[in-house]
């Protein structure tokens, strides 16, 4: 009883490593692939064509990576911001704090300029 749990444990993970490693080739050439197409479309200098490749594959495999994580974990991302989430929509915190947000980050564009 407990040999046919622990194949079946062993069943699952290898299905997942398998998954994993396929998302993970599948995103980096693709990835990959767009990056040289974009590097051929917009840039002239060989450096900045395999900047662009480079991104294209580092963003691929990030993105595997995050897709592998929550399968393996067993759990999906929560995005929404509990601070957002707990005001009314029509109030005027709402309003103040992306006036805020806004002001914030034109002041941190502004001290970058400088």
């Amino acid at each position: 009883m407990a040999e046919e749990e622990l194949k079946k444990s062993r069943t699952a993970l290898d299905a997942k490593w398998d998954a994993c490693i396929d998302l993970t080739v599948r995103r980096f050439a693709y990835s990959s692939l767009a990056g040289t197409l974009a590097g051929l479309l917009f840039f002239r200098s060989p450096i900045t064509r395999w900047a662009s490749v480079a991104f294209g594959a580092g963003v691929g495999i990030g993105t595997a990576y995050t897709e592998c994580s929550y399968l393996f974990e067993g759990s999906v991302p929560k995005w929404t911001s509990s601070k957002i989430s707990s005001v009314p929509y029509g109030s005027s915190q709402v309003r103040n704090l992306c006036l805020n947000t806004y002001f914030d980050h034109a002041n941190l564009i502004l001290l970058q300029s400088i």
